[in-house]
């Protein structure tokens, strides 16, 4: 009787002992998979005109209609409206998403933000001046990849290292 409490106190502990083995290789795996993860992109780029106030939209490749917007909703960042960050050198980061199919609609993050029914597609189509407003674009890579994102930025930017990085347009 008294091998058989024994054993099986032996047992439950070393059940218990590989629990507690498997919790913790279940939260590193979970651990290490958050850090790997995909985040958004360090976009850098240059427009026409001024339009780092605006909300941009997506165009289909001929650029012929919208194909994405945002929600009111959409147009924040970490509780504040997603307005580009100003870089050195005319550049900026984008907060919310662009692409090298974005134009830009001629109302302001703020205005944006404030609706409650859209105009339509058609209409918002109609507001864009220019279809193509960008002088140039830049993939910086990950945007987590950096500890103090603008300061390393713009370092990569006033070095002339920009070309270094894959160019978008």
């Amino acid at each position: 009787m008294k091998k058989i409490k024994i054993v099986s106190v032996m047992v439950v502990l070393a059940l218990v002992t590989s629990c507690k083995v498997k919790q913790t290789s279940q939260q590193t795996a979970v651990m290490s998979e958050t850090k790997s993860m995909p985040g958004p992109h360090a976009i850098v780029y240059r427009t026409k005109a001024d339009y780092s106030r605006y909300v941009p939209v997506t165009l289909a490749e001929d650029r012929s209609q919208i194909v994405s917007y945002p929600a009111p909703t959409d147009v924040y960042r970490n509780g504040k409206l997603a307005t580009p960050t100003v870089l050195t050198g005319g550049y900026l980061l984008d907060n919310r998403g662009i692409n090298d199919h974005s134009a830009f609609l001629p109302i302001s993050y703020e205005q944006y933000a404030q609706y409650k029914d859209l105009p339509s597609l058609a209409d918002m189509y109609r507001q864009i001046t220019d279809k193509k407003p960008f002088e140039e674009m830049y993939d910086l890579g990950l945007r987590n990849k950096y500890t103090n994102e603008i300061e390393e930025i713009n370092a990569i930017i006033r070095s002339g290292k920009l070309k270094d990085y894959k160019r978008i347009l």
